[in-house]
């Protein structure tokens, strides 16, 4: 018995030791958030205060010693963020995560992002001050690599800490521009089913714009002033392989100081993104004699993309054009090496690229290129397509600016000085909200756009010969759309189709009017709003569309067929408003029924994997309101039943008593069971997440949520059999700014501030964004230096 006594004694200090050594490890590990350190190539003091969430007020003596600061603090919370994002478009996942990333990095690399941005960094002006104030930027995160404590995930992937330099930089904006695009999971698929079944079936999709829906008007006063379907297949596992922010969508609006109570303009935006942990914005507010900026930035990027500060304020959503074409290639049939141009057979480019891989030896891979872009079969081996395409994207063809363009959007202090910067964006498109302390609104679609004849639909694969020229017409940035202190006293973007330009309507992936015209309906009649009522709106989850679908659609239900919960669900229904609150059962029973109804119309036609794709597009969600009321649609008779014509009231009753017939099966016979908030969830995971044991220490969540896909609070899913809904992405931020009390302007992150997790504040915002609550965004210097933790930087000797 003693002896077991001395063992248990043993083990328990041994349990003990361990216990403090893990604790001493992980107190080592977290960022520093007061005290003093020293900063090379310092000239002044630079004093950084914390507030209760971890947001840094910087306050320097000049902008470089405060842009050296910025990241060193950026860095100690976001360094493994800023890794990831900058090794996706150079190639760099494999070396992380080992062969399962290859076919992502092989895509990627045949970009040639890197290959940009490379070019950009090595002829960037080394005098230029946006060019100067970047690479302090960079000084300071490299200072925290050779000094700051490691991030727990350097340790768990095995990789070694490297500096950052200017064409890292470029690279996370290469992977943000191509992260907008949707014409990679558009075009071939497009392309495919227009081969498969033909172009009856393309025209009932329903894919061109519609003079009915909800569009963003133009505006300006000063007008003066100036496939195949395995590479679908193949780019959509690249891009869901990576827990890593996706940018899908976004709204915006502005109110002018006319329908204001306080009569100075309301600025909100909350920009959709796919969920991830870290999240993806680092909030910075930054103080020197020559810069105010309370800002939202990107990981390896020194300039914010939102910000404001008592002058301006700005933010984004996504233009969704575009600026992505695919091109079949014709092979010359006595050299593979050469394909057909308009000056016959040519050379194709051969290019060689490596990359290291995890527990692996180096792979190098070759791939052709035309004066279209990389050929992409062979490129993953997905693609298994004899035809070669090849992808033409615009980002990676003009000199980039981007860069010059965000040092000028965040140092700009009224409309004139901001417009100066817009054309310097010629990828990815945005649509740039403005509001300021002088009363002036406006949006501004900013990318390079070019003329494109009505005869050419860039929602296909161009056959050989035709498609697009390789020299655009490019089209002046003042015929972009935009609009400048409108007359109806506001602006808005919720990624709907804009309104005409330069004569035209410009093709693109634009989302339905769902959210634009719930947006519309709520600012059009009110004049007298204030911060509490537009934080209201911003997370307002009532459909404008959804209950005119359920009108349509229920027309056409024969109520003998339906049981008594049919009936009930039925009833229900048509009394529903479109709320998406958690208690909400309609919502439940309406997603099931959109599910079956979109399952029991296409997959017959388009086969399993294709359907699966087809789930995954924005101009699925543009289809469901059409396709509600198109009675002569094509894709209605099911090919697999001979000699019976299905119709629409066919595909919804069976439809809908699949839907109640698969909620009973899920939540028994009850409906009060059947609640939205029993579907509908959201988790932000982290990559090393993944792993079933490490879950629930780096990812955050899961909770039940409110709002859906398409309402303001728009918290998106893609449809699936389970008839359950993981939101995937949603409000990056929700952020608003009243120029009447600017100092109390109020935002949220889905997590928190950190990307470290043993930071508290990594996940302390999480139920406040779910519970669709705010935070203030500091800009007080008496109230910030009231603060509990201050970092001081002293120039090192």
């Amino acid at each position: 018995m003693k002896n077991f006594k001395k063992i248990g004694a043993f083990l328990l200090v041994i349990i003990t030791l361990l216990i403090i050594v893990v604790g001493v490890f992980a107190y080592t590990l977290k960022p520093d958030y007061s005290g003093e350190k020293e900063l090379s190539d310092l000239e002044k003091e630079v004093n950084v205060y914390y507030d209760d969430y971890g947001v840094p007020h910087i306050y320097g003596e000049n902008e470089e010693d405060a842009f050296r600061t910025l990241g060193y603090v950026h860095a100690q919370d976001r360094l493994w963020q800023m890794e990831l994002l900058r090794r996706i478009a150079s190639g760099g996942l494999s070396e992380v995560f080992g062969a399962d990333l290859i076919g992502t990095d092989k895509f990627f690399l045949s970009l040639g992002i890197a290959d940009a941005s490379k070019l950009t960094a090595n002829n960037a002006d080394e005098s230029d001050v946006g060019v100067i104030l970047a690479k302090a930027y960079l000084d300071g995160i490299n200072q925290f690599i050779k000094e700051g404590p490691t991030p727990v995930e350097f340790y768990l992937t095995g990789i070694d800490k490297k500096e950052f330099v200017l064409e890292d930089v470029y690279n996370t904006i290469g992977y943000m521009a191509f992260s907008f695009a949707m014409a990679h999971k558009t075009d071939p698929l497009l392309t495919t089913i227009n081969a498969k079944l033909g172009p009856e079936y393309l025209n009932g999709l329903h894919v061109g714009s519609s003079v009915d829906t909800e569009w963003i008007k133009n505006y300006n006063p000063t007008s003066s002033d100036t496939i195949q379907n395995n590479l679908t297949a193949s780019v959509n596992k690249a891009l869901g392989a990576l827990d890593i922010p996706l940018f899908e969508g976004s709204n915006s609006w502005v109110i002018a100081p006319e329908k204001t109570k306080n009569g100075k303009v309301i600025f909100a935006n909350d920009p959709h993104i796919g969920f991830s942990q870290p999240s993806v914005w680092f909030e910075a507010h930054v103080e020197t004699p020559t810069y105010s900026k309370y800002g939202y930035h990107i990981a390896g990027i020194p300039f914010p993309l939102l910000g404001h500060n008592r002058k301006v304020a700005y933010g984004l959503t996504m233009f969704e054009n575009d600026d992505v074409d695919f091109y079949f290639e014709k092979n010359n049939p006595d050299n593979e090496n050469q394909y057909l141009s308009d000056n016959g057979y040519v050379d194709y480019e051969i290019i060689t690229k490596t990359f290291k891989v995890k527990d692996s030896s180096d792979v190098a891979f070759t791939y052709k290129k035309t004066n279209h872009g990389p050929i992409l079969n062979g490129i993953a081996d997905q693609i298994q397509g004899e035809r070669p395409i090849a992808m033409s994207w615009l980002y990676t063809q003009m000199e980039n600016k981007v860069i010059d363009a965000l040092f000028g959007l965040s140092h700009a202090d009224n409309l004139t000085e901001f417009k100066k910067a817009l054309p310097k964006i010629h990828a990815p498109g945005l649509n740039i909200m403005y509001g300021d302390d002088e009363g002036n609104v406006a949006w501004f679609a900013t990318a390079q756009l070019y003329e494109i004849p009505d005869s050419v639909n860039t929602k296909m694969v161009f056959e050989v010969g035709k498609g697009l020229p390789v020299d655009k017409k490019f089209i002046p940035f003042n015929k972009n759309p935009q609009a400048i202190n409108p007359p109806n006293n506001y602006v808005y973007s919720a990624n709907n189709q804009p309104d005409s330009i330069a004569g035209m309507l410009y093709p693109g992936y634009y989302l339905p009017e769902n959210r634009g015209k719930r947006i519309v309906q709520l600012l059009e009649p009110k004049n007298d709003w204030d911060l509490d009522a537009a934080s209201d709106m911003i997370t307002d989850v009532i459909s404008s569309v959804d209950p005119e679908i359920v009108t349509n659609l229920s027309k056409y239900i024969d109520v003998s067929l339906l049981s008594e919960n049919g009936l009930k669900a039925i009833d229900s229904l048509k009394m529903w408003t479109g709320n998406y609150e958690l208690t909400s059962i309609e919502a439940t029973i309406y997603n099931r029924w959109v599910y079956y109804f979109l399952e029991n119309t296409f997959e017959d036609e388009l086969g399993e994997a294709l359907f699966k794709q087809f789930l995954g597009t924005h101009f699925v969600k543009r289809l469901i309101a059409p396709l509600s009321k198109d009675e002569e649609s094509i894709w209605l008779d099911n090919v697999n039943t001979a000699g019976i014509q299905e119709d629409i009231a066919a595909i919804v009753n069976t439809s809908f008593m699949d839907a109640i017939i698969s909620l009973e099966k899920d939540f028994g016979n009850n409906m009060d069971y059947w609640r939205w908030e029993r579907v509908h969830s959201i988790e932000h995971p982290h990559p090393i997440g993944q792993i079933a044991a490490l879950r629930s220490f780096f990812n955050v969540g899961p909770f039940s949520v409110n709002g859906t896909r398409e309402v303001i609070n728009n918290l998106a899913f893609s449809y699936d059999k389970t008839g359950f809904y993981k939101t995937t992405s949603g409000p990056s931020t929700r952020r608003l700014v009243d120029f009447s009390d600017v100092e109390n302007s109020i935002s949220i992150l889905p997590t928190g501030q950190s990307g470290n997790p043993f930071s508290k504040h990594y996940r302390n915002q999480a139920e406040m964004y779910v519970n669709g609550e705010f935070r203030k965004m500091m800009m007080n210097k008496v109230e910030i230096q009231k603060s509990k933790e201050i970092l001081i930087f002293k120039p090192k000797d």
